[in-house]
């Protein structure tokens, strides 16, 4: 079997204030009678494009073609918190974007179009919502149900962003670990 990489094109989340208040939030999510796997601080990020296994020709190409993108460093706001599919049955929680949505989604765009001259399959346009996953929900009680609602609105502060990183994903049994193979500077 081929060698291959499960890699995925994403903006990390690292500023240190912003990742503390992310994991006071986490720590509120963690009602009595819900089970949920919070995403490790080192892992916050937000996926642009999740690529699955390619042959590393094709990740190779996937570097070039990030190479070509152009934006300028820009301020992303993380604000309101949501779930997936709704809140009422939360599978994956997140916090939205509301400053720098504009910026994200041209990034977003650039890339896709180019990425269209590589072999590869993407998700639907239609399907892209600039989010942070905070939490996996393995089991959802009335308490959290309570909790996202109390926390829709809230705010966890501001990052620059400079730069979109291509990123391996390996699985292990502990959870995922990211590495940085490219990075596309603004």
């Amino acid at each position: 079997m081929p060698h291959t990489v499960r890699c995925f094109i994403a903006i990390d989340i690292d500023a240190p204030d912003v990742v503390n208040r992310i994991i006071e939030i986490q720590r509120a999510l963690q009602t009595e009678g819900s089970k949920l796997k919070a995403v490790e601080a080192e892992n916050l990020h937000l996926t642009l494009f999740f690529l699955g296994e390619q042959p590393p020709s094709v990740v190779e190409r996937v570097r070039e073609v990030m190479l070509g993108i152009s934006f300028k460093p820009f301020t992303i706001k993380l604000q309101g918190i949501g779930a997936f599919p709704s809140n009422d049955r939360p599978r994956v929680v997140w916090v939205g974007i509301a400053e720098g949505f504009e910026e994200v989604r041209k990034i977003y765009y650039e890339l896709r179009a180019r990425l269209r001259s590589i072999p590869i399959r993407l998700e639907p346009e239609s399907s892209f919502t600039p989010h942070i996953t905070l939490a996996r929900v393995k089991f959802c009680g009335y308490a959290l149900r309570k909790t996202l609602m109390e926390l829709k609105d809230v705010e966890l502060g501001a990052q620059e962003v400079k730069s979109v990183k291509l990123k391996k994903s390996t699985l292990t049994p502990r959870g995922p670990v990211y590495e940085t193979m490219f990075e596309a500077r603004g």
